[in-house]
């Protein structure tokens, strides 16, 4: 009898959760019909096919940027950084969008057609003679080539910066729509999730692996314009199978605008801030119906009334809307944390690549290795690994812990970048000898980027699941603009950045600068990871890991 009705218990919640959700229709969705790993196929197909396409344009474009575009070695890493930069902070715009008015399947379908016009633009672009400068060689002759101005330099941002919208605006939205998928209510579905997001990674290699290699190979020998094409034609294909999974989907639709609740807990707080905040011995006196946690307790005035009756959210919230706000300030520390690991990853898709280039490219006496395709290394070892990580790591890992290790794998492969800068200075070293910072560094993003976006998503933030995933994005983002200001900086105050020719300029150096930050920025890591914690143990929610 017990166990009959606790399973009955189970099956009310269940359904109380479905029907906060919502079929195609705009029905409330069946959890017989929709959701689940069937559904989140879709989303996964598109994140591979969309990863293929921007992967394709962001990691080759400074090639394109120097060699066709004609723009120094400094000013090109710094228009790559700030594009990818960009990118990453309009996330932010598709998870406000999503959870205030849209929803993550129409923000993901609007956005994603809004990015295929860029990558088509950028495709005419890359074809047209009138829309580039006058063909030269750069390593040569740079001295001779003219820089892209005017409808050319127009042109050419106008499309990145259309790819830029659309990709950043679709990248959270489709990650948060593939998870909404799961019922956190479900002890089934909700063990699915940590699977889901380990195959949104291992579709992620895919989608890069694909785009390293066949478009990477593509742009080199065929053409820009016709690696810009097949980048257009992927972008189409993820579109193609999203609309084909509509009828599975279980939408979780808009809640207003997420903003005003923790504007109104900001504003309720400091109307009341001449209140006395109850000791902890008074709290559960203060706060009969439900106890708000004792960090940032200055918020919890946003609970406290002056006057009985009073109604309005702007003088008075809920212990759960202030715990809300709580929960938001707190990750906030741990996502700062993943900065200096973003900046590291700029410099694989800007200097690593160049460095590749001065390097000894022959595989065979016909066949040159792209320097771009070396991203693609730890990608193949990826798309083994990462189910192995699945079926075999044990879930005591938390996302804390698998945050940190993967901060800390960051450093070694700075550490291995330079070691293999100094020693191929004066050199002509096979370009295998800086495989291993692309190895190392592929296997610390698989445990951090994971990790983050897991960590977020299931913080207990009602209506802002789609918010959440755009702010773990802009960490690259801050990332790559930090390298930017972090590029200029060094290259200003040491010169080690200054020439076009890497022989003369000082990479390596730079790498070990990276490396030192990258350390320091770990030992940061453990200090705001426990932090945390212990707040989550004293509040009692939350998984509550250290990670020491």
């Amino acid at each position: 009898m017990e166990a009959s009705r606790k399973e009955q218990d189970l099956k009310a919640e269940v359904k109380v959760s479905e029907e906060s959700t919502l079929d195609w229709r705009g029905k409330p969705s069946n959890p017989q019909k929709h959701g689940g790993m069937r559904a989140a196929a879709f989303l996964l197909g598109l994140q591979g096919f969309e990863i293929m396409a921007i992967a394709a344009v962001g990691n080759n474009l400074i090639t394109y940027v120097i060699n066709e575009m004609h723009f120094s070695l400094s000013k090109a890493a710094n228009i790559v950084t700030n594009f990818i930069g960009t990118l990453f902070i309009l996330s932010l715009l598709g998870g406000f969008l999503s959870d205030s008015y849209l929803g993550c399947f129409w923000t993901t379908l609007i956005f994603g057609f809004i990015e295929l016009s860029g990558l088509i633009l950028l495709s005419v672009q890359a074809h047209l003679p009138e829309l580039k400068p006058p063909p030269c060689d750069m390593v040569k002759d740079s001295a001779q080539c003219v820089e892209a101005k005017g409808l050319q330099a127009l042109t050419f941002f106008v499309a990145l910066y259309l790819v830029a919208l659309g990709s950043g605006c679709v990248k959270p939205n489709m990650v948060a729509h593939g998870a909404d998928q799961f019922n956190q209510d479900d002890p089934k579905q909700s063990k699915k999730l940590s699977s889901y997001f380990n195959a949104i990674y291992f579709a992620f290699s895919l989608g890069e692996l694909v785009a390293l290699t066949l478009l990477v190979y593509v742009q080199t020998h065929s053409g820009m314009d016709i690696g810009f094409g097949v980048s257009a034609a992927a972008m189409a294909m993820g579109l193609i199978i999203i609309i084909s999974g509509t009828l599975l989907y279980r939408n979780k639709p808009p809640r207003g605008s997420v903003l005003t609740p923790i504007a109104q807990v900001i504003v309720a707080a400091t109307r009341n801030r001449k209140h006395v905040c109850p000791s902890d011995n008074t709290i559960s006196d203060s706060f009969p119906n439900s106890q708000p946690t004792l960090r940032f307790r200055l918020l919890n005035k946003a609970c406290m009334k002056k006057e009985e009756g009073e109604s309005s959210k702007w003088r008075v919230c809920s212990v759960k809307q202030v715990e809300q706000v709580k929960t938001l300030i707190s990750v906030l520390p741990i996502l700062c944390c993943t900065i200096i690991f973003n900046t590291i990853l700029a410099q694989l898709q800007t200097f690593s690549v160049q460095q590749g280039a001065a390097m000894n490219t022959r595989l065979s006496s016909s066949f040159h290795i792209p320097p771009a395709s070396l991203q693609a290394i730890p990608y193949l070892i990826l798309i083994f690994a990462v189910p192995l990580y699945d079926a075999a790591a044990p879930r005591s890992i938390t996302p804390l812990r698998r945050l940190g290790a993967g901060l800390l794998l960051s450093t070694f492969s700075m550490v291995a970048a330079a070691l293999v800068e100094r020693r191929r200075r004066g050199s002509l070293l096979s370009i295998w000898w800086i495989a291993p910072q692309f190895v190392i560094f592929g296997v610390s993003e698989m445990l951090t980027a994971v990790g983050l976006v897991e960590f977020f998503y299931k913080q207990p933030l009602e209506g802002m699941r789609a918010s959440l995933t755009a702010v773990t994005y802009c960490s690259y983002s801050f990332g790559f603009f930090l390298s930017s200001v972090l590029v200029s900086l060094v290259d200003g105050a040491t010169g080690w950045l200054r020439d076009n020719d890497l022989d003369k300029d000082r990479l390596d150096l730079f790498y070990w600068l990276l490396a030192v930050l990258s350390f320091l920025n770990f030992l940061n890591y453990l200090f705001w990871a426990n932090w945390y914690s212990s707040g989550v143990r004293v509040g009692g929610d939350g998984d509550g890991d250290s990670v020491v």
